[in-house]
């Protein structure tokens, strides 16, 4: 199988200059340049960028997928977005890395070395950025749901002991956003680990913002941040700006600023003993939809019985004139009648008289072997 590789970059909070994209066309002369987009494959050699230092310089969020079982996602975020302390508790190393520059986080979810070969032997990485990128802004938003998935994987890893803490505690696990659940699905994160982290995890205690909240906070505000806001505001970062404010404010009001110390932090031993307890349930769930299916599946044969019961010289009819072709379709439809005929019989007459009309109708085909041999197979007559 050949080699490939998928490169995709998304500039959300501004776009790129002529300057730059000239930069970038530099890079690869094949990719497919827009004032918000970088995209490119590779079938053979390699991308000549450093998708870190783009990163760094243009672009908020990057999907990268090679057929040798790798799939990168990677997101931009101003520096107010994250705390320090909230950074340094989800990164693990080679799944969830994150590093600050001094405006903004670069963080890097990783599935290095999936097994999926049938994923990866189809996969071509285009959709992916559609599906993940909603991401960011869940994370502008204080949702910290996508670090936890994207450390998650540790634990299935057995990366972590039983007795040590999860790093964060977030709420609404159990209830994840369409790109929370991608970034699941992107990073191949076990699905009974995903679902027993949902176990027990918090409801988010959404209430209304007040304008006295709002007024306290912002009489609180110090007078460097307050010129650092209107700063931005001043250079044309005006969404930069509102998304720093609207951070903070979430923040404050989420006792982020003092480190939520008091929140309860579940232990890893306890996730995976949850894991079982998913696995169990998803299993059980499993069993009964296929009970439920062949419920159904059975009743509705037993009605299509019932009405082929109430002509069954229609039904032999029927059998004959396919017989008579002489074709191998033919045969096949007329075996496929036949065996619904003896479970009709057997339910609503016997199976005496059912063997007792299939002789009488074989008499008049003694030499159609092909025949023969089906309904041998079926089960439903036998040879000499």
């Amino acid at each position: 199988m050949s080699e490939y590789q998928y490169y995709e970059f998304l500039a959300i909070d501004r776009s790129l200059t002529e300057e730059e994209m000239d930069e970038l066309r530099a890079l690869s002369t094949r990719a497919a340049i827009t004032p918000v987009s970088f995209t490119n494959e590779y079938n053979w050699g390699n991308f000549k960028g450093d998708p870190y230092k783009l990163m760094q310089r243009h672009f908020d969020a990057h999907v990268y997928v090679a057929n040798w079982m790798t799939a990168i996602f990677m997101v931009r975020l101003p520096i107010e977005a994250l705390t320090r302390e909230v950074a340094k508790a989800a990164a693990v190393p080679y799944l969830l890395d994150i590093k600050s520059t001094s405006t903004h986080w670069i963080i890097t979810l990783s599935l290095e070395e999936s097994e999926n070969y049938d994923r990866f032997g189809m996969e071509d990485g285009r959709g992916w950025m559609a599906r993940l990128a909603p991401v960011r802004d869940e994370l502008l938003r204080g949702d910290l749901r996508s670090l936890y998935i994207g450390w998650l994987p540790a634990v299935a890893e057995e990366l972590m002991d039983d007795d040590e803490l999860e790093p964060l505690s977030v709420v609404e696990l159990a209830n994840l956003t369409a790109a929370q659940q991608a970034l699941a699905e992107f990073l191949e994160v076990d699905p009974d680990l995903l679902a027993g982290a949902g176990m027990g995890s918090p409801a988010a205690q959404e209430r209304e913002v007040s304008q006295r909240e709002m007024d306290k906070w912002i009489d609180a505000l110090p007078r460097e941040e307050t010129h650092l806001i209107m700063k931005q505001l001043l250079e044309g970062n005006g969404r930069q700006a509102e998304l720093s404010i609207r951070n903070r404010f979430a923040s404050w009001r989420r006792g982020l600023q003092t480190g939520d110390a008091d929140a309860p932090r579940r232990t890893v031993g306890a996730l995976r003993q949850n894991a079982q307890r998913a696995r169990y349930i998803r299993l059980e769930k499993q069993k009964r939809d296929r009970d439920q299916l062949e419920t159904k599946r059975c009743e509705k044969r037993k009605e299509y019985l019932k009405n082929l019961s109430s002509d069954f010289p229609k039904a032999w009819a029927s059998v004959r004139e396919l017989v008579e072709r002489g074709t191998g379709r033919g045969y096949d439809e007329a075996c496929r009648i036949l065996v619904d005929i003896a479970d009709a019989y057997a339910l609503y007459v016997t199976k005496k008289d059912f063997q007792q009309e299939l002789e009488k109708f074989m008499a008049g085909h003694p030499r159609r072997k092909a025949l023969i041999q089906r309904l041998v197979k079926a089960g439903i007559w036998k040879d000499g």
